[in-house]
């Protein structure tokens, strides 16, 4: 007989934290240690298709990411109370994405994407048949040394799934109801405003709660200079959630 469906869920609170598109859990890793050593418990998936070689992402379809993203969220929410969701990039669209479909007690996101800012993107579906790849997206990092182990390869094929991806996030932003912390870079060359736009008109008024400046990092900034910043006022931000509302301090801006 399992015991465990019956068994009572830890207080403990979790994180979820989801990579960016070509990129890894490198990315992330530094973030989610902070997070452990301020008593939460985390999560870090490898997405479909990541982390071998950059020709296993053809192939892949956009579900398959959010599905992964479910199914990691899903073991977290069955031992724990509450869980939170955190993305990088890409990563940022798949926390909203997922904060429609499941109970997501709050999401920080750091430059996330909701728009591919390539007037070719969507005409991927025909172009991936005539050229594979396209030059890297990563290491956009001010931070000397600091390496995110994302592919030397774009994929054609994976530009198209990422743009169906953020189409649908766009369309769902509406049924998001957590709590949503934005980190946005000054200088970012990967992920324009035209995505911050798009999560500024389409979340419901009252949702994005906070909005943090960081102004020494570029796109992957979870490994750059304000590193500390999004680590320190993403675990503020979980805990103020776990309070009752009553005896929540004031949103940041």
């Amino acid at each position: 007989m399992n015991q465990d469906h019956d068994a009572p869920k830890s207080m403990q609170p979790a994180v979820l934290l989801i990579h960016g598109f070509t990129g890894s859990t490198t990315a992330m890793k530094p973030w989610a240690q902070y997070l452990q050593d301020a008593g939460f418990e985390t999560s870090c998936p490898v997405l479909p298709g990541h982390e071998t070689q950059w020709k296993d992402m053809i192939g892949v379809e956009f579900g398959q990411w959010i599905q992964a993203t479910e199914q990691a969220f899903d073991q977290l929410a069955a031992g724990h109370d509450r869980v939170f969701v955190a993305g990088l990039s890409m990563g940022g669209a798949l926390a909203l994405h997922l904060a429609t479909r499941r109970n997501v007690a709050g999401v920080s996101l750091v430059n996330p994407g909701l728009v591919v800012d390539s007037k070719l993107a969507p005409f991927t579906k025909w172009l991936k048949h005539v050229v594979k790849s396209v030059e890297p997206i990563s290491n956009d990092i001010a931070k000397r040394g600091a390496d995110e182990q994302a592919y030397e390869r774009t994929p054609v094929a994976a530009v198209e799934e990422l743009y169906k991806l953020f189409a649908q996030t766009r369309s769902r932003l509406g049924l998001v109801t957590a709590p949503v912390q934005l980190f946005r870079s000054t200088v970012d060359n990967i992920v324009s405003e035209d995505s911050v736009r798009a999560l500024s008109s389409g979340l419901r008024q009252g949702v994005l709660v906070e909005h943090h400046q960081l102004l020494h990092s570029k796109h992957v900034a979870t490994l750059d200079y304000d590193a500390d910043q999004i680590f320190e006022e993403s675990a503020r931000f979980f805990r103020q959630l776990i309070l009752p509302p009553a005896s929540r301090p004031e949103a940041a801006s």
